[in-house]
């Protein structure tokens, strides 16, 4: 016969925000590195300086359609005393220059197009006018109606990146620049540590998937969407178990699949109902370090490790079972577990804003309201999306971020200045 959860002195008094997050992050360790395509290493944390091999560019090369010239021999052109010179080859970007430039002459260069010897700049095509003698013998002349300078329109070997330079630095998350800088310097993968596969598991005998036939009495669910969409937001992978009802068999069974995974995230079961049971199956089958935050919504909130077999523990977040609690407790903690696991900077990304509707904390609560952020006139201004009861998912939908009242204070007026979490 299954015992129900023993009191403890984490039922006794609830944890702050802050003091939740402290001890859930000292949990978390940064995921091994993996060698990935550069392609598929968006938003990944490199695992490593990166050295470039090579000179970017690899060799002196022509920043413009023109001509290589010798730049002394033009001092004096203008189109008023115009200077012809004799066109002696071509050179296309990726051919390798094998004639020399003599004075009085030039030869034909496109973007790109490496520097003959003898040529210190290069004339745009703009500054000139071309002539054909004898297209057979392939004789022919420039006009030249402006002077450049030694140095004009040549990019200079090693300009963008020297060899042996480092170009970029542990720690640092890919964007496309830095994608692109890898890739000219012949790198198709990098070392980045490794995104976190997430296992979601809702719960609950009233869910059903959505596609499915609607039934009186149940509910679609959400949260795994929410949740799913919300890993990928902020660079895991998701892994979604399905739903298992309110019984210990059933909760086993789904609990086997996230066999893998490097963090179990469930919705549901971790109140004080008569069915909330997921706290206390996981006990049974790992630990929970606490279950219940000091914050509106998300209250029962659970934090634990679960054993998959053969030793290995993951960590557990149980968020409650409204969408709308769902969701904002996975931003204060289902995003920063990920984030340290990805080896990124923790950041909640707030703003400051005035309000233009008051906000009651009555209950003294850290509370999380979904508000509609404006600049207006150069000043972010906030306003509530409507009644913020926690199984309103649209309520979040007309928000862009969650007003923070700290739970040291009972209301927040209207034109006083708040912390404003932004949302995506």
């Amino acid at each position: 016969m299954f015992k129900k959860m023993k009191k403890n002195k984490f039922n006794e008094s609830m944890l702050s925000v802050d003091e939740a997050l402290a001890r859930i992050l000292r949990q978390i360790k940064i995921l091994e590195p993996k060698v990935v395509p550069i392609i598929d290493s968006l938003g990944s944390v490199l695992a490593e300086d990166v050295f470039s091999k090579i000179n970017v560019p690899y060799a002196d090369n022509s920043g413009m359609d023109g001509y290589a010239v010798i730049a002394d021999n033009l001092k004096f052109a203008s189109q008023s005393s115009p200077i012809n010179l004799k066109v002696i080859g071509l050179i296309k970007a990726g051919d390798i220059p094998n004639i020399k430039l003599k004075d009085q002459s030039a030869i034909r260069i496109m973007t790109g197009g490496a520097i003959p010897k003898g040529a210190d700049a290069i004339l745009p095509f703009e500054y000139t006018k071309e002539e054909v003698l004898d297209a057979e013998k392939n004789d022919s002349y420039v006009t030249v109606i402006k002077n450049v300078a030694e140095g004009d329109y040549i990019r200079l070997s090693g300009k963008d990146v020297k060899k042996g330079e480092k170009i970029l630095t542990q720690g640092m998350v890919l964007s496309p620049a830095e994608i692109g800088v890898l890739a000219s310097i012949g790198m198709n993968k990098i070392n980045v540590f490794r995104k976190p596969i997430v296992s979601i598991l809702s719960t609950g005998d009233e869910l059903i998937d959505p596609g499915t036939d609607y039934s009186s009495y149940l509910t679609y669910d959400s949260n795994a969407s929410l949740i799913a969409s919300s890993v990928v937001n902020c660079g895991g992978v998701p892994k979604i178990l399905g739903v298992a009802n309110d019984n210990i068999e059933s909760v086993n069974e789904k609990l086997r699949l996230a066999y893998g995974s490097d963090l179990l995230i469930t919705t549901a079961g971790v109140s004080k109902g008569d069915y909330d049971i997921v706290k206390d199956v996981l006990e049974q089958k790992g630990k929970i370090d606490f279950w219940s935050v000091n914050m509106k919504p998300g209250k029962p909130l659970a934090f634990g490790s679960l054993d998959l077999g053969d030793g290995i523990f993951i960590p557990h977040l149980g968020l409650p079972g409204n969408p709308v609690s769902a969701l904002v407790t996975f931003e204060q903690f289902g995003r920063n577990i990920i984030m340290k696991m990805l080896g990124k900077k923790i950041s909640n990304n707030t703003i400051s804003a005035v309000l233009d509707e008051p906000i009651y904390n009555l209950e003294r609560k850290r509370t999380f309201v979904r508000v509609i952020v404006e600049n207006k006139g150069g000043v972010f201004r906030a306003k509530l999306t409507g009644d913020q009861s926690s199984n309103l998912l649209t309520s979040v939908v007309r928000a862009n971020g969650l007003a923070i009242c700290p739970e040291e204070i009972e209301k927040k007026d209207i034109g006083d200045t708040i912390d404003v979490q932004m949302l995506y």
